[in-house]
């Protein structure tokens, strides 16, 4: 088996029907504190967050249809070699074009490679209560989980940690560098392929759960250590009491 590339970067890219861009631009420009920067893609398709400092690493991407999901982007500096590592692994191709690669991972997650333009520099946190994304979690069905968690595990060369018997939750711990880490967690049901959704981090979670609020998203479920949230177009994501910049 060959070795694992070395993913410099990661940015998560949130997939938004076309109606509903401007909102989900609105909405997350705010709680993350950013501009937005220069549409790029072939139909301006992928619209970058402008953090106040660091390098963008959350994306809008517009869709065609009426599905919100999310998905990640490794940066890697061999687009060509490390997806022949990922399809070793059990990954499915979807496409390819100089630079980029479209896979889907053993449980149905989709994912894109991109060469690694040098990106390196992490934005901080914002605000009073200090929220920052901070990653992405991977919903895996129960009988997809050993699988799926085995190919991120293997694809990205990243420990494993963090769970204990009994806890649904499980974390790759990420280059210092790279600004999002993956959450790998276990679904209680089934669910026919693997989803993800955003995670954000606070120093102070209720505070940044009000700040979120007050933009616009409801609150829909209290946790002790997570608080779940809709955003205005119908997103579901979570604030944590992760401490931010924890790898």
């Amino acid at each position: 088996m060959s070795e694992p590339p070395v993913v410099h970067w990661l940015s998560i890219f949130l997939d938004v029907p076309a109606p509903d861009l401007d909102r989900e631009a609105a909405f997350w420009s705010t709680v993350t504190g950013s501009g937005t920067g220069q549409a790029v893609g072939d139909h301006g398709e992928h619209l970058p967050l402008a953090p106040p400092d660091g390098d963008p690493c959350v994306w809008l991407q517009r869709t065609d249809d009426d599905t919100l999901a999310s998905h990640p982007d490794l940066y890697v500096e061999d687009v060509g070699a490390s997806a022949g590592h990922a399809l070793g692994l059990g990954a499915e191709e979807l496409s390819r074009r100089d630079g980029l690669v479209v896979l889907r991972s053993p449980g149905g997650l989709p994912f894109c490679l991109v060469r690694w333009r040098g990106q390196d520099a992490r934005p901080g946190a914002v605000g009073a209560a200090a929220g920052i994304v901070d990653q992405l979690c991977l919903d895996i069905p129960p009988s997809r989980y050993d699988a799926e968690a085995a190919f991120w595990t293997a694809f990205t060369g990243w420990p494993r940690y963090g769970r204990v018997a009994g806890d649904e939750f499980e974390r790759l711990r990420r280059p210092a560098q790279v600004p999002h880490a993956f959450l790998l967690q276990r679904l209680d049901d089934e669910q026919p392929t693997v989803s993800s959704h955003v995670d954000l981090a606070a120093g102070d979670r209720e505070s940044e759960t009000e700040r979120h609020v007050a933009a616009g998203a409801t609150v829909l479920g209290r946790f002790p250590d997570w608080t779940v949230l809709r955003d205005p177009v119908g997103r579901s994501y979570c604030i944590t009491a992760r401490r931010p910049g924890d790898v």
